[in-house]
């Protein structure tokens, strides 16, 4: 059992942020997406003995995330696209001050990471490689990579904190990346 709980509190720490901000993208609130995730942790709890050991917990957990995250956004009757394409983009014309200083706070952001998170988050966010491509472009390993993109993230969320959720909804229909 001690051994169990320790596998399920280290999956626990490894998916919750990444799975947090997937439900966001269903439903557009980090605090109702923190309880989709919760929830789908206590569901997976409850049947952890249950499953085969040979479980892919990290697809498990997405899935069950994004049914629960649907089931939210049918349940709220708030109709969120998943097809960015649909989305109404906002009228960046009618305020291009507030985009300005969002693409500042950015830039400033992007500009006080260490060199080397710098150059892999820049190479997978702005050329759109995958880690792979940015390993064997860097000649660093595919765990460098990861780990940079992780420090990267980590520190412009902390920076970018009170501009977060602006700045996921103009990423996840287009408009900025």
């Amino acid at each position: 059992m001690a051994s169990s709980l320790a596998s399920f509190e280290a999956l626990f720490r490894q998916l919750f942020k990444p799975l947090s901000y997937f439900a966001m993208g269903y439903v557009g609130n980090i605090d109702d997406a923190k309880n989709i995730v919760h929830d789908a942790f206590i569901a997976l709890w409850d049947r952890y003995h249950e499953l085969p050991g040979d479980t892919n917990y990290k697809a498990y957990l997405y899935t069950a995330v994004r049914n629960r995250s649907l089931n939210y956004v049918r349940d709220r009757k708030k109709v969120i696209p998943l097809d960015p394409g649909h989305v109404e983009r906002p009228d960046l014309d009618q305020n291009p001050m507030e985009l300005n200083e969002l693409e500042r706070e950015i830039a400033y952001a992007i500009a006080l990471l260490p060199e080397r998170c710098q150059e892999v988050f820049l190479l997978s966010r702005q050329e759109g490689l995958k880690y792979q491509e940015i390993a064997d472009r860097l000649g660093i390993s595919l765990k460098t990579v990861e780990a940079q993109m992780s420090k990267a993230l980590g520190m412009l969320r902390e920076h970018l904190g009170e501009f977060l959720s602006i700045i996921l909804f103009l990423w996840w229909i287009g408009v900025i990346w």
